[in-house]
C-alpha cells in the first residue's frame, strides 16, 4: 500500500468517527426507539437466549419489539458484538432491563462495533476490488496507461468506495451494520473476477445470509455463474459446473442455518422473520416507482399485499432480464458489476417491501465501476444520498449529511483520472450535463424546504419532491447502465479467450 492510499484510509477512517458523534435512528424516542436500539436489543437477545430461541416469539423474544428480523448471519454479527460490550458494559445488554439503554458509554461501545467493522472487513475488501477493478481492459486508452496513471486510478476508484457518502451516513449516522454485507459482496465479485468462482459462490452466499437485501445482486451473480458455467467446451464440464456452484450454495446456505434446521418449524420460523410480507408494498418515502407514483396510483388501497406480491416480482424479473441475459451470454468482470447495479436498480424500483436505504445496492457496483463510469461514480452517491434526505433529518444527521456529500464531490473531483486515461464519450459529456442540473435541483430543493413551509393540507410536499426528483436521476441512472452493460467493448471475446 502506497502513502496515498494509506492516507485515503486515515481519512475514511477519521470521516466515520467524525460522523458517529451525530444522533442516530430513535435517539430518546420511547417506546420503541429506533434502528440503533432495534441493533442493541439483537444484541440483548443473542447473548442471553439459546441459539434456537433467537427467531422463536416467546416471553423473552416479544416479536412486537424489534424482533431479529435479519438472516442467521446478522445474528451471530449479534452475538459476537454483545459479548464484546458485555464486556464493558453488562447492562447494555441485559435481557428486559436494558430496553432503552443509551448512556454515553454505551453508545460509544455500539458505535465502535460499526466503526470496527468497516475498517476490519470493508476496508480490506475496497483495496482488494479498488486493485482489480481499476482498469478497464475493454478501453484501449486504459490499457495504455502509465503506472502512475494506473496508480491513480486505483486511487480514484478506492476513493469512491469509502468516501461515498450515502453508506457512511447510514451506518454510522443512522446506525446499521450495512457495511457487514456489502463487503462480502465485494469480496464475492473480486473473487469471481480472479476465476474463483466457487470462493466467489461461498463469499456471495454469507453476503445474502447476512441481510436479505443481498437478494437484489442474486440475478447478477447466477447470470454470470451460469455463463462462465455455459462456456465450458464439453457438456459434462457444463454440468459439472453448476452441479458444483449449486452443491457450494446449498451447503454454504447448511452450515448457516444449521441451528434452525432441526425441524420444518424452526426454519419456516426464520423465514417468517425475514421476509414479513405484512409490512406492505414500501415504507416511508422512497424514491422507487411505487412510492412515486403512489401520489396518483394509491396501490396500497387498489390492491391487498397479497395481490401486490406477484406483481412486483414478476416485474421485477422482467426489469432484471435484460442485464441477466447479457451475462449469460457474455460474462465478464464488468459485466458482472453492471449487472449488480442493473439487478439491483431492478429490485430498488420495483420489488415488494423496499426501503429508502436500500438504494446502497445499486451505489456499491457504482462505485466500484468508477475507473470506466467516472462520472456515474462521483454524482451517483450525492443523488442516492439526497434521495434519502427525508429519513435523515427525522434522525438529525443534517450536518453530516452535508460535510459528507461536500467533502466526497472535493475529494473525488480532485482524483479524477487524467483525459489519457478516460477519453471524452457521449455518455460522459451527457453525464456531466446531467449532474450540473442534478446538483443546482437538489440546491434549490434545499432552499425551497428552508425558506417555504409546505401548505398545511400537504406537509409530507417537501418529502414527496426530494424522492421525486431523484426518481427521475435515478431511472436515468437504470437506463443508462442497462445500455452501457449491452455496448461494452471487447466483453465477449476476452471472456472467451480466459476460459481457452
Amino acid at each position: 500500500m502506497n502513502a496515498a492510499a494509506a492516507a485515503l484510509f486515515a481519512a475514511a477512517l477519521l470521516i466515520r468517527v467524525l460522523v458517529s458523534i451525530s444522533p442516530y435512528s430513535g435517539a430518546q424516542t420511547p417506546p420503541k426507539y429506533g434502528d440503533y436500539e432495534a441493533q442493541r436489543h439483537w444484541m440483548e437477545l443473542t447473548t442471553n437466549l439459546p441459539v434456537q430461541q433467537w427467531y422463536k416469539d416467546g416471553p423473552d423474544n416479544d416479536p412486537k419489539y424489534w424482533p431479529l428480523d435479519y438472516p442467521p448471519l446478522s445474528g451471530y454479527q449479534s452475538y459476537a458484538h454483545g459479548l464484546f460490550v458485555k464486556q464493558f458494559d453488562p447492562a447494555a445488554v441485559a435481557l428486559h432491563s436494558s430496553r432503552g439503554y443509551e448512556t454515553y458509554f454505551s453508545k460509544q461501545l455500539l458505535r465502535w462495533t460499526v466503526i470496527l467493522s468497516d475498517l476490519l472487513i470493508f476496508f480490506p475488501a475496497a483495496y482488494l476490488a479498488s486493485a482489480v477493478f481499476s482498469s478497464d481492459s475493454s478501453s484501449p486508452a486504459a490499457a495504455a496507461a502509465s503506472p502512475q496513471q494506473q496508480q491513480r486510478q486505483q486511487l480514484f476508484v478506492l476513493a469512491a468506495v469509502l468516501l461515498q457518502p450515502a453508506s457512511i451516513i447510514v451506518d454510522h449516522g443512522h446506525f446499521q451494520y450495512n457495511c457487514i454485507s456489502l463487503a462480502l459482496a465485494v469480496l464475492a465479485a473480486v473473487a469471481i473476477a480472479k476465476r474463483k468462482d466457487v470462493l466467489g459462490s461461498v463469499l456471495f452466499c454469507l453476503s445474502l445470509n447476512h441481510k436479505q437485501m443481498g437478494l437484489f445482486y442474486a440475478p447478477a451473480f447466477f447470470a454470470h455463474l451460469l455463463g462462465r458455467c455455459l462456456q465450458q467446451l464439453t457438456y459434462t464440464g457444463k454440468v459439472l459446473g453448476v452441479a458444483r456452484l449449486g452443491v457450494t450454495v446449498i451447503a454454504t446456505f447448511v452450515v448457516c442455518w444449521s441451528p434452525w434446521l432441526t425441524s420444518l418449524d424452526s426454519a419456516l420460523q426464520v423465514l417468517h422473520r425475514i421476509f414479513p410480507v405484512g409490512r406492505g408494498l414500501f415504507e416511508d418515502y422512497l424514491a422507487n416507482f411505487w412510492c412515486v407514483t403512489s401520489v396518483f396510483i394509491k396501490w396500497k388501497s387498489l390492491a391487498s399485499n397479497a395481490a401486490l406480491m406477484p406483481v412486483c416480482a414478476g416485474l421485477t424479473v422482467l426489469a432484471a432480464l435484460p442485464s441477466m441475459v447479457q451475462q449469460v451470454l457474455q460474462p465478464s468482470p464488468k459485466g458482472l458489476l453492471l449487472g449488480m447495479a442493473n439487478s439491483a436498480f431492478a429490485f430498488f424500483m420495483l420489488s415488494y417491501q423496499v426501503h429508502e436505504k436500500s438504494i446502497l445496492l445499486p451505489l456499491l457496483p457504482i462505485t466500484l465501476l468508477a475507473a470506466s463510469e467516472p462520472d456515474c461514480a462521483i454524482w451517483g452517491p450525492a443523488i442516492a444520498s439526497f434521495s434519502m434526505y427525508p429519513l435523515l433529518v427525522r434522525d438529525g444527521v443534517s450536518l453530516a449529511y452535508t460535510a459528507t456529500i461536500v467533502l466526497y464531490l472535493l475529494v473525488i473531483t480532485a482524483l479524477v483520472p487524467t483525459k489519457g486515461v478516460q477519453p471524452v464519450t457521449l455518455g460522459s459529456r451527457c453525464g456531466r450535463l446531467l449532474a450540473a442540473a442534478g446538483c443546482a435541483g437538489t440546491v434549490l430543493l434545499h432552499l425551497l424546504q428552508a425558506l417555504v413551509p409546505p401548505p398545511q393540507r400537504l406537509p409530507w410536499l417537501h418529502d414527496r419532491l426530494f424522492v421525486s426528483y431523484s426518481f427521475v436521476f435515478i431511472a436515468g441512472a437504470m437506463l443508462y447502465l442497462n445500455w452501457r452493460q449491452w455496448n461494452q467493448q471487447g466483453s465477449s471475446s476476452a471472456s472467451k479467450a480466459k476460459t481457452k
